[in-house]
């Protein structure tokens, strides 16, 4: 084994972050560390492990397909910065990467003001909503210690109702429409038999040239979509769970003919409870028992959206992660927090 070689293996056992203060102490060391085998190596063992993800953080994961055994040069050739694809996607370096004022957030003086006095208007969906065993809109509706709720608006939208208003760290109200895809008895039947339900939220128009299912939303649905200001998508990331069709009803109801391609699109990756894990000794650990953050963007599609976007994992027993989603949600919409 070379210098190199044990130099390398060493690396591994450090930190990302102790990594980083080692690149500092000079020349030699700052040229080691960026090695793209060492930082790849990092990807692939922590991306599982990162609570959330956006627009702005998502790796990119083809980047990761290909060989380990692949050199540096293929990879410099390819163009690849794994070392600041992990920095800037891990937790400890995602605040310095989100911008302050982001771009998506209007500028002039009079948008901001009615931005800032407007309450704004979220519609939530998703099999997250119907199929687990918490559910976590009703665990929303009786956690005032999350999210206290500020009220029913008396403002309809054509058959779907005026949405609950809550009110975040007691300074932001905000509303949340919920569109569930049947009526609760047949929601509650196909959750019980572990079946899918059929979707009346969406007009299925056939397939694309790749075999993919096309959807647009019904006529209420449309409706909904022009009024809101944003988006919040409850996806089951507990194992084995998800469809096809996913992709496709997201991209149906952000879909730029019925709004901004500036409105935000949350995603709460859910499952009902994280159990601590049995095999490890340690009471700090939790399982990784769900379908990670990554791997949830890259399922629904999320890179080849226009709009800004975020992956949260949350629980619905115990919301933990909402409002972390939620203070993403609200800054997107221009507000100061």
């Amino acid at each position: 084994m070379t210098e190199v070689d044990l130099q390398f293996m060493i690396m591994t056992l450090l930190s990302p972050a102790d990594l980083c203060r080692l690149g500092a102490t000079s020349r030699y060391w700052k040229a080691i560390i960026q090695d793209p085998l060492l930082w790849r190596y990092f990807l692939i063992r922590d991306m599982p492990h990162w609570p959330s993800v956006d627009h702005v953080t998502m790796p990119r994961l083809e980047a990761l397909q290909s060989p380990l055994c692949e050199g540096e040069e293929g990879m410099e050739v390819s163009g690849h910065d794994f070392m600041t694809d992990y920095l800037k996607g891990c937790p400890a370096g995602r605040r310095q990467w989100f911008p302050l004022k982001p771009t998506w957030v209007v500028t002039s003086f009079f948008q901001s003001l009615v931005s800032t006095t407007m309450e704004p208007r979220y519609a939530m969906f998703g099999p997250g909503m119907e199929q687990l065993d918490v559910s976590m809109v009703t665990r929303l509706m009786h956690s005032p210690d999350v999210l206290p709720v500020a009220g029913i608006p008396q403002r309809q939208i054509n058959g779907i109702g005026s949405g609950i208003s809550f009110m975040y760290k007691n300074q932001h109200k905000f509303n949340i429409l919920t569109l569930y895809s049947a009526n609760r008895a047949e929601r509650e039947r196909a959750r019980v038999e572990q079946q899918a339900v059929s979707n009346k939220l969406f007009i299925q128009n056939g397939t694309d040239e790749s075999g993919n299912p096309q959807f647009s939303p019904t006529p209420q649905v449309q409706e909904v979509c022009q009024a809101v200001d944003g988006f919040i998508y409850v996806a089951n990331a507990e194992p084995g769970r998800g469809g096809e069709a996913e992709a496709a009803q997201i991209q149906a109801l952000v879909d730029p003919a019925l709004g901004s391609t500036s409105r935000p699109l949350l995603v709460l990756s859910c499952v009902s409870r994280e159990e601590p894990d049995p095999i490890t000794s340690s009471s700090s650990s939790t399982t990784r028992s769900r379908t990670p953050c990554v791997d949830m963007a890259q399922r629904l599609c999320l890179p080849l959206l226009p709009n800004p976007w975020m992956v949260q994992d949350t629980v619905a027993d115990s919301l933990a992660g909402v409002l972390d989603g939620i203070s993403w949600l609200l800054r997107c919409s221009g507000r100061r927090l």
